[in-house]
């Protein structure tokens, strides 16, 4: 009897392990931006979009609709280079970056002259970052000119936005030889600025950054807004970034839409990540469950479609992960 009782035992413990055994999870890290800004919400609800973990409930019953057996996680990190580095360098498997620092990396020209990251691959253009040059309530600038010798936020150092505008200020004669510089992230700058430690800040996120809501809503702030010519100049310096518009009343107290650049964010992967394991996360990002996801998230989550997903992706000349290529050829929406 004991004997019976043994094998009975073991054959629990082995069903009870086999499924076990079969659904491992995957961990999946994406590198999104700081707790401020737009990239670390939206990250979030990619990864909850992707996420499938061993023992949640299918999709057909109400569970998560994501990659079976994926855990993807959301974690905050310095935005744009940061995150396209540690993709390249495999720790991590996936991040949000602005397009233009995702193409001058992977080819290895401008700042990353002969440090080319060839392992970078698009999954999909997200959404329009817009630069937000963010002024003291009641303060206004003629053009970034005015910024000479005067206390600016210029975005973390290992940000997308840092590179892009340091080359804009040197267009106008403004390098950090000529004002008095501070790497700080999104609620750092929100914070000096309405401190007085700040005269201004830029910082390029999706429309309503959380920051900025609640400094317009305590302090107050302004926003600069850039001249055609401004912008057409820009454009030439930066080819990635292209007119775009703040709508008013976005931000309390700026009532005027707001005439300023913006870059796409991309989702980056690996081109070490296998073809299947990018497919099915192409797939899950734009399934019906992550839709709803999107729809009810961050406002620029509604921004975020497969018909725009490959907008502006061949120009950049990045490639497309093979994985996000096969789902969109499917899809119908790649020749």
């Amino acid at each position: 009897m004991k004997f019976v009782k043994s094998l009975a035992g073991l054959a629990l413990a082995g069903a009870l392990a086999a499924p076990a055994l079969a659904q491992d999870p995957t961990f999946f890290r994406i590198g999104t931006g700081g707790a401020g800004g737009t990239y670390f919400p939206i990250g979030g609800t990619i990864a909850n979009g992707i996420s499938a973990p061993p023992g949640s409930r299918p999709c057909d019953q109400g569970g998560q609709c994501g990659v079976p057996g994926l855990i993807a996680i959301a974690q905050s990190t310095t935005a744009s280079v940061f995150n396209n580095a540690a993709v390249q360098n495999g720790e991590l498997e996936a991040g949000l970056a602005a397009a233009d620092v995702t193409r001058s990396m992977y080819l290895g020209e401008g700042k990353f002259e002969g440090k080319p990251h060839p392992k970078l691959r698009i999954v999909a253009n997200l959404f329009p970052e817009d630069l937000h040059l963010v002024l003291p309530a009641g303060s206004t600038i003629n053009d970034l000119g005015d910024l000479e010798g005067k206390r600016v936020g210029i975005a973390q150092a290992g940000s997308g936005t840092q590179v892009a505008v340091l080359q804009m200020l040197d267009a106008w004669g403004v390098n950090r030889d000529n004002m008095d510089e501070a790497e700080l992230n999104n609620s750092q700058s929100a914070e000096r600025l309405a401190d007085g430690q700040l005269d201004a800040y830029f910082y390029a996120a999706g429309w309503p950054v959380a920051a900025m809501v609640q400094l317009s809503s305590t302090k107050g702030m302004n926003l600069h807004s850039f001249t055609d010519e401004d912008m057409a100049k820009i454009n030439e310096i930066i080819p990635a970034y292209i007119p775009s518009a703040i709508p008013g009343g976005v931000y309390e107290g700026i009532d005027a839409e707001t005439k300023t650049p913006a870059v796409s964010a991309m989702l980056v992967v690996s081109s070490d990540l296998s073809e299947d394991l990018v497919y099915q996360l192409t797939k899950a990002m734009w399934n019906d469950n992550t839709r709803k996801l999107l729809d009810n998230g961050h406002a620029k989550g509604k921004q975020i479609t497969a018909e725009t997903a490959l907008d502006g992706v061949e120009a950049l000349g990045v490639p497309l992960h093979p994985g996000a290529e096969k789902f969109y050829k499917e899809a119908g929406l790649l020749q």
